[in-house]
């Protein structure tokens, strides 16, 4: 068996080349791949989320893996139905459906995202940035708004497909999967996975079409899907709509330009500067040139956006051809209501949550008479996005305590508001108002006060009082909300609220929480641990698996004035994870572990 780190290796190179993958399903058999799949998924936040069985994280084995492989060599895997729920979309009350795997599942997805993504990712178009290494919803915004972005731009296509992922056709994605997958039984187990249901309250469900949200696969597999959408774009409207040099003069400005020569060689300087307030008024080249054109694509998952400079009747016109490819290539529907065309410089279009629009000067009110910012694009923090996040910390106009948050330290309460505060600020610094979050900074920081005040019954003057410090960071000063928690023989642990500039910035680039670089080395004290096959609290070398908690801090904070010895272990090796055999991981589990001795059942 080939080392994993090699294979991937290979298969990427093919992806470059664009060569066809045979035989890939007997590399589902390497163990090695189990290993990685295991160290990149272990610590994800539903690693612990039942499916629709009790199987989970905590009890991961070579074992599992062995039971896994030798069910793939038989073709006798099926994967679960997914336990569906229902979560609350952004900004609306409708429900998003999420799907939730069992954990052997979403070890078998990740190896199999491992390889496909190695594959296809190299062939994706640099248009599109979700769900990918090293791109994002600020790389997608950086590439519109860079020295080589968009330019002269007139309209905007916002693009919407109704239930994108939900109405993905199953035979049009494994159709796009076996243009490139040459391997019957590896087409065979992805249709196992897109058909294996799910259960809701209980009773089974047929999936008849869409990727299931919530599965490590599906990103992966949406991306696929829209990549037809992409290569349409690229091939059959883009070169459509991307005509002409440059712009033809505007034969008033050069009139005047040329007016203005003359002038200035007899010294006129009165009617120079008069013909120079006309020339300002008015661009240099022709906007309506019908000779000139210019078509921008750029998309994020289902999202996507089209800068249009030309008249209105090629964006109406691409918004039709668009429609009719989706329907008739990939059975998707765009959402009329979503779907829109907006004048760049008197509208804004919204894009990843930004207004975009193009900015524009007037120079009248212009005391330095210049157009440095005409025809750029901007980006804008939309009102209602401040407004909603500050209403999260308000009641009735005010800012509030936030009550469930006093059972907390106040190391917990402050580090979480700066979390959020932090999140938020930082994923709209490419604003050129991003300014105006200090009004939300100050919503959040009273908020903060009044629940310190709460849960130490004591005033918002003596909390700021206590917890306001300076802090400095890149050279500057700011005024912030401190506590610390002081270690023995360590530095101590510092949580504060502020302490980094609101305003404009250029390199603000945050990119998706996916793995980057080689994610494919076995390397890493976990793996080595569960390899070492020795039960980590007796010793003994049988049945080795893991035992996972959710949290250290729940084990530090679970009530028991003495703690048994795998609790002892766990957190003296800040680790969430502890290699045991199977005795010893089944009496943590019914609480008869006590220190390296089982207490007997019949104990009274």
């Amino acid at each position: 068996m080939q080392k994993a780190e090699k294979v991937l290796d290979i298969i990427g190179d093919r992806g470059k080349r664009k060569v066809p993958l045979y035989r890939i399903y007997r590399l589902l058999y390497n163990k090695e791949l189990y290993l990685i799949a295991y160290k990149n998924i272990y610590a994800n936040n539903g690693a612990m989320t039942k499916g629709v069985t009790d199987e989970t994280v905590d009890g991961m084995s070579i074992a599992k893996i062995d039971r896994i492989i030798d069910q793939l060599k038989k073709e006798t895997y099926r994967f679960s139905p997914v336990r569906r729920m229902y979560i609350k979309k952004k900004g609306s009350k409708k429900q998003r459906p999420l799907g939730l795997p069992s954990w052997s599942d979403k070890l078998l997805q990740e190896v199999i995202r491992l390889i496909l993504n190695i594959y296809f990712d190299p062939q994706f178009s640099n248009a599109s940035h979700g769900f990918r290494s090293n791109r994002g919803c600020h790389t997608a915004l950086d590439s519109i708004r860079a020295k080589n972005g968009w330019k002269s731009v007139k309209w905007f296509v916002e693009g919407d497909i109704r239930d994108c992922f939900g109405s993905i056709d199953h035979g049009v994605l494994l159709g796009i999967l076996t243009e490139k997958v040459k391997d019957n039984r590896f087409m065979r187990l992805m249709k196992h996975f897109l058909e294996c249901g799910y259960m809701e309250e209980w009773k089974y469900n047929v999936t008849l079409s869409g990727c299931p949200q919530g599965s490590i696969l599906s990103p992966l597999l949406s991306n696929l899907y829209m990549d037809k959408f992409d290569q349409f774009m690229e091939k059959h409207i883009l070169p459509v709509y991307n005509c002409g040099g440059r712009r033809a003069e505007n034969k008033t400005y050069k009139a005047l330009n040329n007016q203005m020569k003359r002038h200035m060689r007899h010294q006129d300087w009165k009617i120079v500067k008069e013909l120079n307030k006309q020339r300002q008024s008015m661009p240099s080249k022709d906007a309506f040139d019908p000779a000139f054109r210019r078509l921008y694509y750029i998309r994020y998952a289902d999202d996507w956006l089209l800068g249009v400079s030309g008249p209105m009747q090629d964006a109406i016109k691409i918004k039709e051809q668009i429609r009719t490819f989706l329907v008739s290539e990939l059975k998707l529907t765009l959402s009329e209501e979503k779907t829109l065309i907006t004048h760049a410089k008197t509208e804004k279009a919204r894009f990843l949550g930004y207004d975009i629009h193009v900015l524009h000067q007037d120079t009248k009110h212009d005391k330095r008479g210049q157009r440095s910012i005409n025809g750029v694009i901007g980006f804008r923090v939309p009102d209602e996005k401040m407004k909603d996040k500050a209403r999260e910390y308000k009641q009735k106009g005010k800012p509030i305590h936030r009550k469930e948050r006093t059972i907390n330290s106040d190391f917990d309460i402050i580090a979480q508001y700066q979390s959020e505060f932090r999140g938020f600020a930082q994923y709209y610094l490419l604003a050129y108002n991003a300014h105006q979050l200090h009004g939300l900074k100050r919503t959040m920081e009273l908020s903060l006060a009044r629940t310190l005040a709460n849960k130490f019954k004591t005033t918002v003057n003596k909390i700021f009082k206590s917890y306001k410090t300076t802090r400095e960071t890149e050279g500057q000063s700011y005024k912030v909300l401190q506590t610390e928690v002081k270690r023995e023989g360590k530095k101590p642990l510092v949580a504060y609220f502020g302490g980094f500039k609101l305003g404009y910035k250029k390199d603000a680039v945050i990119v998706d929480a996916l793995p980057t670089g080689k994610v494919f080395s076995i390397k890493s004290q976990l793996i080595d641990r569960l390899m070492n096959d020795t039960c980590e609290l007796c010793g003994s070398s049988e049945n080795i698996e893991m035992h996972h908690v959710n949290k250290l801090k729940d084990l530090e904070s679970n009530g028991r004035k003495e703690k048994p010895e795998w609790m002892k272990r766990m957190m003296a090796m800040r680790r969430k994870t502890l290699a045991v055999c199977l005795e010893c991981h089944t009496n943590i589990h019914s609480g008869k572990y006590d220190g390296k001795r089982f207490v007997s059942a019949n104990v009274g």
